[in-house]
């Protein structure tokens, strides 16, 4: 029964809820709308209209391709493939289109196939039964139906038609239109990847493509040939030549696959270039004792040890045209081929055209970028001359502003430092927080790896640190962290002025940072280490794990060397990190706790816990992060990303013994030894005509070359043009009759003419630029053109080049710049020292140059004028010593006063001495060995110089602003002597006279990284304004300043080159220290004059 009476209670729960939700349900249906709203309306109209319209389309296209008539076919097709164009999908109308694929209309013929190589593959089924008409189809008398029938073929992926796809690859190959048998190469690609089983037989048909002399053609192939054979560099030896004369009439996809091969097989066939470079540099250095005759030998077992394999030079001769290319993947092809293959002195070539490239795209310029950062790190002289196209401007993105930052600081050196670091200066201040720490990061690479201006930096930074950015200033505290490990001992203030930014500072890194510092040198700074400690202690259990680990480390040193003060804290501090959450810091905790607090239980360490924790830390190497990409070929995925891509093949280090070059060799057609000339001798004849002859491609490279290269560096490459040909005709399959190389000269007259006229404007500016720094490009083209001079000319050869270059000469002068840029940068007195000596004439109006004389950036100013220099005793510096002068001596002393020969240059003044018992004739300078951008102006020969006479000369050399020696060859009638002269940097200045006031305005703007201080101590007698003047004006060529106060000594001066100020300022203190300042532009030439002054003045 009470089974029952529960049944019964379910039962009428069940009903009651039944009853509840009937009731839901009708007060439901009472409140929904009868009908749908506007909005409900056009969303329905919006969603349900486009379906019903693509299927009435859809439906209208069936019934156009049922029609019977052509042209009702023809517009669907045209409709359709309009559809792919714009990524719609037509996969549905499928079947109707593949029941015209019989069509005999061409027209719909051809449509119909571009629409089954889009979705073959898709709809493999319906395909297959179409088969029957494809094969039919690859016998089509139209070139277009066969090819197009291939790609459809190869495009249905199913194995059991690969016999099938097979034969088809097989007799395309063979056809006589090489439209079809590029598409057979693109086919090869696809069975590959189908059936990776039928490999021997797709080589076969390789190699078969591989001898095809169409330009159409060889790209497939040899793309072909990378994918499935690239081992079977065998197949590559007879076709070399012909695809290096080939290459520059491909088109520019085929050129870029061609080039890539062809590194990598001269990687594997060719000696290294680079041996020959390595030992000119091993051979610079001359015995002094070395007769003439051994010196010839030592030349002649130097050019002897290597010269250049044809083939190479050929292959880089006939790739130099394609840096012209609008292609930028072409021109990045050629840019590795030339890095990775040619000698280091022709390897500059490539640097305009990259250059060029930064005019592109964003993505152009960052894979280009990415390339010229790897290249810099090796070679820096390379892109020196181009260092203002690297500068950063306000448009472009983070990417690209990260990758100019870092070849800047690539490129910086003791030369250009100071422009580079005055431009740093302005990016810290950028809104673009990222590329401001990547700034700040660059400033601390400059300084480790130019100590000159290590100094300079660390005050900038530590300027810095003022900013109101935070990001900023912590990056440049972790930046200034790693430049006091290198000398820490000397900056006990800039580590107490970072110890009252913790209570300021909240970005982690940073204040890790900070903490480490006052850990490492807590001796130093005995009262602010344990508040500092106390402070943190307070916060712990909210700081970052990062900034808790150097809490426990500056604990632990703290305990070791203050215990009274901060063992309570220590022991505090090592509780909380007992319980904390991260088990990182917990067993770092339990660590310090059993080494530095005695136990029963501490083992044998602990004894040095001291050594342990307060060892001296080697400083960091900071360095690019493009150093480890060099083993990766430039231009692929894998330089990239820096990582090994699926696909990349390395490239192979070169043999040591070169491979037998007569594989390449092809032999010569028998039919040609029958002819004879009257003179006896034997003239091949072209049995074959081709569609691109050989003079035309000769041609067109003069062309190229000539239009590649300007100033000097385009006579020079001349020379090499002319004296490389025979290599050419050496490697060509058929060499040209006499008679063709009158047309060959008229052809390349004629192009270098056109190109002349349609050079751009870009073009003409930089040839305006930097046609001077060519003069540097021209020893390396003149290098090129002598590997190949061994070669032996034609008579013919000769004369018509020799014509042609006669009226080039006569026209070159001709030539005047439309235009030059005039940049703000360019009115700067920071040149590059790659300037040589010919200065051209700006073509800029006079008028132009009086408004832009307001904006000068140098820190000179109307009213500084040089002044008389202060009296010093004369020091006299040794040339020549007379035993290494055969009774010849000289010596040289600078006078202090402006040269006559030029405005930038210094006066020195040589006498010279006749110490023997004869006379001494024709005495003069010669072999001018000078650093790039140097200039020398020497004294008129001298005819004789008596026994025991003596005449004094003066010369005139422009330094640059730099201490690099001038070497050169002070020569008699009979000898030659190497001597040199290196400038000490107090003899690089002209004094100047100024107000204080002028004095005080300049230095207030030549701060911060221009600004360079040190402390001395200097005894009583050494401090009185006499002793100061007299020592100072010693070492540097000073002017002094008037100053109002007596503890106050003010020197200024202006650099020789350039005319940028060099202020010095000596205030005594308190006691015997005084403060050492110096105020330039020129930073570097700045602290090496610190160095100088300091041990003056502190000398008791």
């Amino acid at each position: 029964m009470e089974e029952e009476f529960l049944f019964l209670g379910h039962v009428s729960a069940v009903s009651s809820t039944v009853k509840s939700v009937l009731g839901l349900a009708e007060n439901l249906q009472v409140t929904l709308k009868s009908e749908p709203t506007v909005e409900e309306k056009g969303l329905i109209d919006a969603v349900i209209e486009p379906i019903e319209y693509t299927f009435i389309r859809n439906e209208d296209l069936k019934q156009m391709l049922e029609s019977n008539k052509d042209s009702s076919k023809l517009d669907a097709m045209k409709r359709i493939v309009g559809m792919i164009a714009k990524g719609k999908n037509a996969s549905e109308l499928f079947p109707a289109v593949v029941k015209n694929v019989a069509s005999k209309n061409i027209e719909i013929k051809k449509l119909v196939y571009v629409y089954l190589v889009r979705y073959a593959e898709e709809q493999q089924d319906l395909a297959l039964l179409s088969i029957s008409t494809f094969q039919r189809a690859l016998k089509d008398p139209n070139q277009l139906i066969r090819a197009s029938a291939l790609r459809v073929l190869s495009s249905i992926r199913v194995p059991i038609i690969v016999p099938i796809m097979m034969l088809a690859i097989k007799e395309a190959s063979a056809d006589l239109s090489p439209y079809v048998r590029k598409n057979a190469a693109h086919a090869i690609q696809k069975l590959y990847s189908l059936d990776p089983e039928q490999k021997d037989m797709l080589i076969e048909v390789i190699e078969k493509l591989l001898k095809d002399k169409s330009t159409l053609v060889a790209g497939s192939v040899v793309m072909a040939f990378e994918e499935v054979c690239p081992d079977r560099i065998d197949l590559i030896h007879r076709n070399y030549r012909k695809l290096c004369n080939l290459l520059v009439d491909v088109e520019e996809w085929g050129q870029v696959v061609i080039i890539h091969m062809l590194t990598r097989y001269a990687r594997t066939q060719f000696v290294s270039p680079w041996k020959e470079d390595e030992n000119l540099e091993e051979n610079k250095e001359k015995n002094f004792y070395e007769s003439d005759e051994d010196k010839k030998e030592k030349t002649d077992k130097i050019k002897i040890s290597y010269s250049m394999d044809p083939d190479h030079r050929l292959l880089i001769r006939n790739t130099k045209p394609l840096l012209q290319s609008r292609n930028a993947a072409v021109v990045m092809a050629v840019a590795q081929l030339y890095w990775h293959l040619s000698p280091k002195s022709e390897a500059g070539i490539i640097s305009k055209s990259l250059v060029r490239l930064l005019r592109s795209n964003r993505e152009v310029q960052y894979i280009v970028l990415q390339n010229i950062a790897t290249m810099s790190i090796q070679r820096k002289g390379m892109f020196e001359p181009y260092l203002k196209s690297f500068y950063v401007r306000s448009t472009d993105p983070t990417m690209i502003k990260t990758l100019k930052l870092e070849i800047l600081t690539n490129l910086a050196n003791e030369a250009n430092i100071s422009t580079l670091l005055r431009e740093f200066q302005t990016y810290v201040k950028s809104q673009d927080k990222q590329f401001a720490a990547a700034t700040i990061q660059a400033i601390g690479r400059c300084a480790t790896n130019i100590s000159e201006v290590t100094e300079t930096c660390l005050n900038g930074l530590v300027c810095l640190l003022s900013n109101r950015d935070e990001i900023v200033v912590a990056e440049s505290v972790v930046v200034i962290k790693k430049l006091l490990q290198m000398q820490p001992a000397q900056h006990g203030e800039i580590i107490k002025h970072m110890a009252k930014l913790l209570d300021s500072i909240t970005v982690p890194v940073a204040r890790a940072s900070i903490l480490w510092l006052i850990g490492e040198n807590c001796e130093r700074v005995p009262k602010i280490a344990p508040d500092v400690l106390r402070k943190m202690a307070k916060n712990f259990t909210n700081e970052d794990d990062l900034v808790k680990l150097q809490i426990l480390n500056l604990g632990a040193k703290l305990y070791l060397t203050n215990s009274k003060q901060t063992k309570l804290l220590t022991q505090y501090i090592l509780n909380l990190g007992k319980y904390d959450q991260n088990y990182d810091i917990r067993d770092r905790t339990r660590f310090i706790r059993q080494l530095i607090v005695p136990n029963e239980k501490s083992g044998a360490l602990s004894k040095y816990a001291k050594k342990i924790f307060l060892a001296q830390k080697p400083a960091p190497v900071l360095e690019s992060p493009f150093k480890d990409r060099d083993h990766f070929q430039l231009g692929t995925l894998s330089h990239t990303l820096n990582i090994k891509a699926s696909g990349y093949l390395e490239l192979s280090n070169w043999p040591e013994v070169a491979p037998d070059p007569s594989v390449r060799n092809v032999e010569v057609i028998e039919l040609t030894k029958e002819w004879k000339s009257v003179s006896g001798k034997s003239k091949k004849v072209k049995p074959d005509e081709k569609f691109y002859s050989e003079s035309e491609e000769n041609a067109s490279d003069n062309s190229s070359d000539s239009d590649s290269e300007s100033g000097s560096e385009s006579e020079d490459e001349e020379k090499e043009e002319g004296s490389s040909e025979e290599s050419s005709e050496y490697s060509s399959d058929e060499s040209d009759s006499e008679s063709s190389l009158d047309n060959k000269n008229q052809v390349a007259k004629h192009k270098a003419k056109t190109t002349e006229e349609s050079d751009s404007d870009a073009d003409e500016k930089t040839n305006t630029k930097l046609k001077p720094s060519d003069s540097s490009n021209s020893e390396s083209s003149s290098i090129e053109g002598s590997s190949s001079d061994s070669e032996s000319d034609t008579d013919s050869d000769f004369e018509s080049k020799k014509t042609s270059k006669k009226e080039e000469n006569k026209t070159w002068p001709e030539r005047k710049p439309s235009k030059k840029d005039v940049s703000l940068l360019d009115l700067d007195d920071f040149n590059p020292v790659s300037t040589p000596g010919a200065v051209l004439t700006p073509a800029i109006s006079p008028g132009l140059i009086a408004d832009l004389e307001g904006l000068n950036l140098s820190a000179s100013s109307p009213v500084i004028n040089v002044s008389t220099p202060v009296f010093v005793p004369m020091k006299t510096h040794e040339l020549l010593h007379r035993m290494s002068g055969k009774g010849l001596a000289a010596s040289y002393h600078f006078p202090r006063q402006p040269c006559i020969f030029g405005d930038q240059m210094v006066s020195v003044q040589v006498t010279l001495h006749n110490t023997t018992d004869h006379k001494i004739e024709n005495i003069h300078l010669s072999d001018k060995k000078l650093p790039s951008g140097m200039r020398m102006h020497v004294f008129s020969p001298i005819e004789s110089l008596e026994p025991g006479g003596s005449i004094t000369v003066a010369i005139g050399i422009d330094f640059c602003d730099s201490t690099q020696t001038a070497c050169f060859q002070l020569c008699t009638k009979d000898d030659c002597f190497s001597v040199n002269i290196q400038p000490p940097v107090g003899e690089l200045l002209l004094p100047v006279a100024m107000s204080e006031k002028d004095f005080r305005r300049e230095q207030g703007i030549l701060t911060g990284m221009n600004e360079t201080s040190t402390t001395i101590i200097a005894s009583p007698q050494n401090s009185t304004p006499p002793v100061i003047l007299q020592k100072i004006v010693n070492v540097a060529n000073l002017g002094t300043v008037p100053s109002g106060q007596d503890n106050i000594h003010r020197f200024a001066a202006k650099t020789v080159h350039s005319g940028s100020l060099m202020l010095v300022t000596v205030e005594l203190k308190e006691g015997s220290t005084a403060q050492l300042i110096i105020n330039t532009e020129k930073t570097v030439i700045g602290s090496i004059l610190l160095r100088e002054l300091k041990p003056v003045l502190s000398q008791g």
